[in-house]
Formats: structure tokens, C-alpha cells, sequence
């Protein structure tokens, strides 16, 4: 049964007053100082539409590429960044069921942009956020936690009893892989730059972690016995050659990230019959989300999955959001609140 949480009368009514709202705006392709919080009108939904009040946004490092104009996604100009989001159902269009205004939901894409007050969204966009999660862990998920979703499960074929190395464990992609591939059965490996990442990876799921900092770490992953039969590699451009002779017979590499080119060796994919695989959240199928987001949801209700949420920021800070979402050895996921409460 649908559950339509309670929410104060003044911010129900908002929306149906408010005539502007607070929103990022880019008219121009380029670095942070592009970001520009303005007021905008609140966008009306129509059939098949749902608006939603955001209380948290996420802001994931995909957001920076696109804003640099080099990203195969390009928008047209002037546009509204984000898409991930939480918050609570404004209104909605004609003809959408299976939603109620004021339910709490978090955003996995959006029509209008989520670096806003309200978001303008389609109903294959919008999922009902478990009652044990806050509505910042909320904006962690769309794509955060659904690219640790298809990594491992939809492009890595994970499987209970493999071993999984998340190569760059302490960002939210890297973060949310640990604790599903833990909560599905896999031995974990991780490796972190920074201390208080390492603990943490440790704390929630990992069996073994590593400083990839240290000159011996792959000898140290060895040194576990056995080869790796999948690993989630954040930084390909520096770490890909080295995870091919990590891997097991018929082993996998998924790459999640990457910032430019490396040289490897072919014959350490042929002798092992190995895998490179690329992974892209955003060409997934319709099918393909519903079910990532169908595991995240149950994921979250049942507590073995809790995103960490890092450095948090309003709408006027959006530039400084960008920065700290790629800064390297960042711990979790980088938010901004639009609203004071976190419910």
C-alpha cells in the first residue's frame, strides 16, 4: 500500500503559490564559474508528469564533464544541470498513478534539471525513497549507486562466491559496490587513498582493504591468494594495466571511470580468456533501470545499503559543489540542500 508521508502545510502549499524558484542556470560551456543560481519560473507538469520539491541534489562528477561541453551528452543553452535528486511529490499530471503529493521520492533523471527548488520529471523517472533513508541519502542513488548496480550485476555478471575488487572504493560509486556486491555474497577486496576512507570501507562491507597509494599494493591483493574474478575500476587510465594481471581465469574489468589513455599488454587479457568491459548508466534500458532501482530500493529498505553522504552545500554553492566532486580522495557523496530539514 502507497504511503504519503505527512509534511508541513506551508511547503504543500508552496508550489501551489509560488510563481519562481531558486535554479542553477549554465548559459555557457566552460569551468564552475558557468554556475549561476537564479530565479526561474516553477515549471507546471503536464500529462504523464510528475513536479517534485527537492529537498537534496546530488552532484555527481558526470556533471562537470557535461558542463565542460566535451561529454557525448551536450545540452542545448542556457540549461539546468542534475540528475539526481530527492524530495517530495508537488504535484502531478494528468493520467500518473501509483504516486501521491507529498510522498517522499528521490530522482533518477529529470526533464528540467534537479539543481533546482522543483524538478519536472517523468514518471519512469521518479521512485518512492524508503522511510529509513534521508532524503540526501536519497540523491545518492541515481547515479551513484545504480552504476555499482549495473557494474556489478548487469556488465561484471557477478555472481555469490567470486571475488570483486572495487579499485577506488571511497567515492559513492565505489562505496555503494562494496556494500552490494558484500550484501550479495562476494568476497570483497577495495582498495582507498586516505585512512578514514579505508576504515570506513572496512567498517561496511569490505573483507580487505588497500592503500593504492602504497608501491606493492597489487602484491599485497595477491598475497590473498587466488586471482580476481571482477573488478570495478574507477581510474582506468592509471590502474588498467596493472588490474589485467590481478585478474583470474576468465576474470572481468569493468571500467566505471576514466581520465585518458594507457598503454597495456593484450597478452595478459588472451592468457587468461579475460574481459574489459565498459559500463554507462545512462544507456541503460527502461528494463534495466527499473530493475537496478528495484534491488536499490530493497536494498535501502533492508539497511545493506546506507550511502555516505560528504560535503554538503546549498544552490548559491553550486561552483563549489563541482570542485568537490572530482577533488581526489573525496569520501562519499557530495550534496546540495534546498531545504532545512532531512528527514
Amino acid at each position: 500500500m502507497m504511503r504519503a508521508v505527512k509534511v508541513s502545510e506551508a511547503r504543500r502549499k508552496h508550489v501551489m503559490t509560488a510563481q519562481r524558484m531558486k535554479a542553477v542556470r549554465v548559459r555557457a560551456f566552460g569551468g564552475p564559474e558557468q554556475l549561476h543560481c537564479e530565479k526561474v519560473p516553477v515549471p507546471a507538469p503536464r500529462s504523464g508528469q510528475v513536479l517534485v520539491a527537492i529537498h537534496a541534489v546530488g552532484v555527481n562528477p558526470v556533471d562537470t564533464y557535461i558542463l565542460g561541453g566535451s561529454h557525448a551528452i551536450r545540452p542545448e543553452l542556457p540549461y539546468t544541470p542534475g540528475t539526481d535528486a530527492a524530495g517530495t511529490v508537488a504535484a502531478l499530471g494528468e493520467g500518473v498513478s501509483g504516486l501521491a503529493v507529498g510522498e517522499r521520492v528521490y530522482l533518477a533523471g529529470a526533464l528540467s534539471g534537479t539543481y533546482a527548488e522543483y524538478a519536472l520529471c517523468g514518471r519512469d523517472q521518479v521512485f518512492v525513497l524508503p522511510a529509513n533513508a534521508s532524503f540526501a541519502q536519497g540523491a545518492a542513488l541515481g547515479v551513484p549507486c545504480a552504476t555499482a548496480w549495473r557494474a556489478l550485476f548487469r556488465r561484471g555478471g557477478a555472481t555469490a562466491g567470486e571475488t570483486v575488487l572495487v579499485h577506488g572504493a571511497t567515492g559513492s560509486v565505489g562505496l555503494a559496490a562494496v556494500q552490494l556486491a558484500r550484501a550479495a555474497g562476494l568476497r570483497v577486496l577495495a582498495t582507498g587513498g586516505s585512512e578514514r576512507g579505508r576504515a570506513w570501507v572496512g567498517q561496511h562491507g569490505a573483507h580487505a582493504v588497500f592503500d593504492h597509494h602504497a608501491a606493492d599494493y597489487a602484491e599485497q591483493i595477491k598475497a590473498q591468494g587466488g586471482g580476481i574474478d571482477l573488478i570495478v575500476e574507477m581510474l582506468a587510465n592509471v590502474n588498467l594495466d596493472r588490474d589485467l594481471q590481478l585478474l583470474a581465469r576468465c576474470g572481468r574489468v569493468v571500467v566505471v571511470g576514466n581520465r585518458g589513455r594507457i598503454e597495456i599488454n593484450p597478452r595478459d587479457l588472451m592468457r587468461r580468456e579475460a574481459d574489459i568491459r565498459g559500463v554507462q548508466v545512462f544507456a541503460a534500458t527502461d528494463k534495466e533501470q527499473r530493475s537496478a532501482h528495484a534491488g536499490l530500493q530493497a536494498a535501502l529498505a533492508n539497511g545493506t545499503l546506507v550511502p555516505l553522504i560528504g560535503r554538503r552545500f546549498t544552490l548559491e554553492d553550486a561552483p563549489e559543489a563541482h570542485i568537490a566532486a572530482v577533488e581526489p580522495g573525496h569520501l562519499g557523496k557530495v550534496v546540495m540542500m534546498t531545504a532545512a530539514d532531512d528527514a
